[in-house]
C-alpha cells in the first residue's frame, strides 16, 4: 500500500490533448494526480469543474492538476472540451496506473475509486484523499495541503 512519503510511481500516459504526460517530467513542482470513475457522470463531472473552477488557485500555488479515469482519449477530448478543464486528463485505458497507485474499487468492487494524490515537488506523496462520494471535497483538501507544501 502506498503510503505517505513514498516515491510516487513514475508513469507516462496519453492526455486528452494528444500529447504524453510524464510524471518524472514534473519534478520541481507539485503535481495534482486525481483518479475518477467515469467522464461525463454526475460526481466526475462536478469534481472535474470544480477543479477547472479553482484552477487559478493551483497555479498560484505551483501545482499542476492532472486527471486519471479509464475513458479513452476520445472520451477525455469530448470531456474536456464540454466542460472547458485547461488541464490534462490521462486514459489509463488498461487500468495499470490505477493498480500501480493502489486505487481500490468502491461500491463493492463495481466502480473505480476515487482518490487524490498530492506529489509534491521531489515526487514523493504528500496527501492522498480516498472519497467516492466527497467529489469536490478532493479540491477543496488539495489546496489545503499544496498550502501548507509552499509554507
Amino acid at each position: 500500500m502506498l503510503q505517505l512519503g513514498d516515491l510516487a510511481p513514475d508513469f507516462t500516459l496519453p492526455t486528452d490533448k494528444g500529447e504524453t504526460f510524464h510524471l518524472a517530467g514534473q519534478l520541481g513542482k507539485p503535481v495534482v494526480l486525481y483518479f475518477y470513475p467515469k467522464d461525463d457522470t454526475p460526481g466526475c463531472t462536478a469534481e472535474a469543474c470544480a477543479f477547472r473552477d479553482q484552477y487559478a488557485d493551483f497555479l498560484d500555488l505551483g501545482a499542476v492538476v492532472v486527471g486519471v479515469s479509464s475513458d479513452s482519449e476520445a472520451s477525455h477530448q469530448k470531456f474536456s472540451q464540454k466542460h472547458r478543464l485547461p488541464f490534462p486528463l490521462l486514459a489509463d485505458t488498461s487500468g495499470q496506473l490505477r493498480k500501480q497507485y493502489e486505487v481500490p474499487r468502491a461500491l463493492l468492487g463495481l466502480l473505480p475509486g476515487r482518490v487524490t494524490f498530492v506529489i509534491d515537488a521531489a515526487g514523493k506523496i504528500a496527501y492522498i484523499f480516498n472519497s467516492l462520494s466527497g467529489a469536490t471535497d478532493h479540491v477543496r483538501k488539495t489546496k489545503e495541503v499544496l498550502r501548507e507544501l509552499a509554507a
